[in-house]
């Protein structure tokens, strides 16, 4: 669903700007109360992930794919102040590096991909929980929900910044149809893929899922034909004070293979927006983009004739590029919320 130049006009495009920089600003206040010592080192790695992952379309329907928007997965892994962010990072080094999504529509890009979908699902998400069973089904359960909707969510909202300041003279009700009902299908895939990720963090580390905090479900043995809980650990080590260096590790290795590898067999097929735009007339007005000449541009390295190989070392650096990218930006938001907490706590001491 990356929007490229030319289909929103400049106003709409700035204001739509100007409402991304704010919720990236809020996002970055949030962010300081999630990054502790388990979310912090990985929130970069989760932003890594969902860029190897956006690489995989998938078919839906007759010439048409889907990909992964991801604001739902970051949301409810690292909390929903840092998915924003997450999801923004990627945008940005997709748009830079590989000129996908417009540069002057990143305003609404962020808008609808990050802000929107995280923004949907985990309220539907944190709905669901309040009335299921306090378990770990529960949490895939309503993170596959949540997923779902947010895809379709975020259709919605580009079809009312369309309305706004679409630059081709096509009848709204044919896009808000158009858009919702293809991206409604590739929810089923989003769904999926958060619901399948969030189930497998959630079986080796649940203390690493955002979402998942405060959820204390028993160890059960089978003893016979009967479960029963298990007893507690005498010294059970806090959950901050263990390592996250393998889940970073595996999670790293898992991206690079996604897009590095795998993304070669992904579907060629235009994506929901796209298709929609070409039968819709939507891009009748599109730009060539600013950064069409990168030499990463469309995810294949500049001068390597094998397509195999161009695509996969394009995912690779930009898994590298995203994962280094946004670290450095969440371990500076860490160290400042670990200044705020240190200022407090010697205005405290001082009292």
């Amino acid at each position: 669903m990356h929007v490229p130049d030319g289909f929103i006009d400049a106003p709409v495009s700035l204001a739509a700007g100007v409402a991304a920089a704010g919720a990236v600003a809020v996002s970055l206040r949030g962010a300081r109360r999630e990054l502790d010592e388990r979310a912090a080192p990985l929130a970069g790695l989760v932003a890594a992930f969902i860029f190897a992952v956006q690489m995989l379309n998938f078919p839906v329907a007759a010439g048409t794919s889907g990909h992964l928007l991801g604001g739902a997965l970051a949301a409810i892994l690292v909390g929903p102040y840092t998915g924003v962010l997450c999801v923004s990072v990627v945008l940005l080094m997709q748009g830079v590096l590989f000129a996908d999504g417009g540069l002057t529509a990143l305003g609404v890009n962020i808008t609808n991909m990050a802000v929107v979908t995280v923004v949907v699902a985990y309220a539907v998400f944190r709905g669901l929980l309040k009335v299921l069973p306090d378990t770990r089904r529960s949490v895939t359960v309503a993170a596959f929900a949540g997923a779902l909707l947010s895809v379709p969510g975020a259709a919605a909202a580009f079809t009312l910044l369309y309305a706004l300041g679409g630059t081709a003279d096509v009848p709204l009700g044919k896009v808000f149809t158009a858009m919702v009902g293809v991206h409604v299908l590739i929810g089923i895939g989003e769904a999926a893929i958060t619901a399948a990720t969030v189930g497998a963090v959630l079986a080796v580390r649940p203390d690493l899922v955002h979402g998942a905090r405060g959820l204390a479900v028993p160890l059960k043995l089978r003893v016979g034909d009967r479960l029963i809980d298990a007893p507690a650990a005498a010294a059970p080590v806090p959950a901050a004070a263990r390592s996250t260096k393998k889940v970073w590790a595996t999670g790293l290795v898992t991206a690079l293979v996604l897009a590095g590898f795998v993304s070669f067999y992904a579907s060629a097929s235009p994506d929901g927006l796209e298709k929609v735009a070409a039968d819709q007339g939507i891009d009748q007005n599109v730009q060539e983009h600013a950064a069409a000449d990168s030499p990463l541009a469309d995810y294949s390295l500049q001068d390597v004739d094998d397509a195999r190989l161009s695509g996969g070392l394009a995912g690779v650096i930009g898994v590298g590029a995203t994962v280094v990218v946004g670290t450095g930006i969440f371990w500076t938001v860490r160290r400042r919320r670990a200044r705020d907490l240190t200022a407090t706590s010697t205005a405290t001491t001082a009292l």
